[in-house]
């Protein structure tokens, strides 16, 4: 049996297929406060003819500066049926291409040991965090890779073997991003129903702040508030905050307790904005959304499902609402700090109609309010009907040249050429998410999948150990969209995608910290989301030039 170990950097999948390398180094270059990964891996060549005597249980450890935070986890292999990519997509924007159908790697496990099989590839992820008090310099992180025995029935074991990974400090703390708002849809039906709380329970209370801390360690900044069950992706389980009496034939009574503790327990986490629920449904707007008495224990709307959005029902229910959201808003300082949708994307001529109906309404109830919407359409924006468009990153560049200020989003796709986090997308792809939100004056970026572990348009929890498409790759969803984090049994399971995603958003702040133009002749590279360097050495040597002041 030949065990070999390797270091490698973040941005590359380790398969169980993937073959030995020479012993190797990277060199890793951050500032003062910057947060970075890189992997250990590790094979054992070999016949298993000696049965379970030649597996043998792998340890992998860490140390480095007495106050930098190290941590070890295993990456943990999914099963992936299919690409999400047809057959003629370039090398560089397609990963595992001999692998899939097959397993690839994704989930992150708080395990520094592994039982290794023979002719089979596992690694380990370890994330580093020095604090910002860390002087300029070089140091150095010794890694111990010991298998500790040959399986149940003993064997030979190979000999330890260390690596030390080089890393550079360059005097330079990153500042906090400014300008740039990000979000992800945060689904508390998804909570409620993995960990079988009785809705707003103790159970549900001890687990969203779990969720909300790794939003936020991710690199985000705003989360949204489920005032009513957002009107997203198919009827979903009550998840309703607010709590709603009906104490006349129109009037209603709005207790807002579970809505302040939601908030609060947001900011704890380090959460600076706030993205209100959806105030008609999907794709049009054409209808009220689902309000239910109390927060929906017994699933009866105050209305029916099919009520216009624009009927005497629904537009009293918002008069009534509206001055009371705004009122709360007010109190909390959060007005400037707060995104309000109508419908989600809507398009078409008949959509843009309704859209412009639903506006006027709440113009006339709450003039205070600016609203943001995921669209693609440009003309919602020139017709003033959005505040804050939200186009697709296939279109969002049209809505810059015009000078039209707005956000960004992906959902299911573009795919191919384009920048995306899927399951076969490249890791060195997926880190360049912060150097092009950064090359063009966007305002925030959002993405409908945190945590959408159901089947698609249903209620039925899906594992998402084993299904990462909703069960609808065949219709145009994405092995990877729904989710970055997995569900563990205490809190959420990070990815390789989330991780190498949060790593690459600290560019931004590199940018922004050392006030590079948007022009800078080093960006020029960067002219879409779909024509970019693609390559993690381009991306390092850019990194290397900023951090050196070159």
């Amino acid at each position: 049996m030949a065990f070999s170990s390797w270091i490698a950097s973040p941005f590359v999948r380790h398969f169980p297929t993937t073959t030995s390398r020479p012993p190797s180094s990277i060199q890793i270059d951050i500032a003062r406060n910057e947060r970075f990964n890189f992997q250990v891996v590790m094979r054992s060549d070999g016949s298993m003819a000696s049965g379970p005597r030649d597996l043998q249980t792998v340890r992998v450890t860490v140390s480095g500066p007495e106050d930098w935070t190290i941590r070890v986890r295993r990456v943990g292999y999914v099963p992936v049926r299919h690409h999400n990519l047809p057959v003629d997509v370039p090398a560089e924007d397609i990963d595992g291409w001999n692998e899939i159908p097959g397993f690839v790697p994704d989930p992150l496990f708080d395990e520094n040991t592994v039982l290794l099989p023979p002719n089979e590839t596992h690694a380990f992820w370890v994330t580093v965090q020095p604090p910002e008090t860390t002087a300029a310099g070089h140091y150095e992180l010794e890694v111990s890779v010991a298998p500790e025995g040959g399986g149940v029935s003993g064997g030979s074991v190979a000999a330890l073997i260390s690596h030390r990974v080089p890393v550079t400090v360059y005097d330079i703390v990153l500042a906090p991003r400014e300008g740039f708002q990000i979000t992800h849809w945060f689904y508390v039906d998804a909570l409620m129903d993995y960990y079988g709380t009785n809705g707003f329970d103790r159970t549900f209370w001890s687990i969203v702040p779990k969720y909300m801390r790794n939003l936020v360690e991710h690199g985000l900044d705003t989360i949204y508030v489920p005032v009513f069950t957002p009107p997203l992706d198919g009827v979903k389980r009550p998840s309703q905050l607010l709590r709603v009496s009906r104490i006349g034939a129109d009037t209603y009574r709005f207790d807002w307790r579970d809505v302040r503790r939601y908030i609060a327990l947001a900011k704890e986490a380090g959460i600076t904005h706030f993205e209100w629920c959806h105030l008609f449904t999907q794709w049009g707007a054409k209808n009220a959304i689902r309000v239910y008495e109390g927060q929906g224990q017994d699933e009866q709307p105050l209305w029916p499902a099919n009520t216009s959005a624009t009927a005497p029902t629904n537009r009293t229910f918002l008069s009534q609402f509206l001055p009371a959201l705004y009122h709360q808003i007010l109190e909390q300082d959060l007005l400037d700090r707060s995104f309000f949708h109508v419908s989600d994307e809507p398009h078409g001529e008949e959509d843009l109609a309704q859209y412009r109906k639903v506006r006027n309404l709440l113009d006339k109830l709450a003039p205070w309010m600016s609203v943001m919407d995921a669209l693609s359409d440009i003309e919602y924006a020139r017709q003033g009907l959005v505040d804050m468009p939200v186009p697709s990153i296939r279109t969002a560049l049209d809505f810059i040249e015009e000078g039209i200020p707005c956000w960004c989003y992906y959902c299911c796709g573009p795919r191919g050429e384009y920048l995306n986090r899927l399951l076969d997308t490249p890791l060195s792809k997926v880190a360049m998410h912060g150097l092009l939100f950064y090359r063009w004056p966007f305002n925030g970026f959002l993405h409908w999948g945190y945590n959408y572990w159901y089947r698609s348009q249903t209620r039925e929890l899906i594992d998402p150990y084993s299904v990462q498409d909703g069960h609808r790759w065949e219709e145009g969803w994405a092995y990877g969209d729904p989710f970055m984090v997995y569900p563990g049994p205490d809190g959420p399971v990070d990815s390789l995608r989330w991780e190498v995603f949060a790593e690459g958003l600290q560019d931004y702040r590199l940018l922004q910290t050392l006030n590079i133009a948007r022009d800078d002749e080093r960006l020029a590279p960067l002219r879409s989301f779909a024509d970019f360097p693609k390559s993690a050495d381009w991306r390092q040597e850019l990194r290397r030039s900023l951090l050196a002041g070159v």
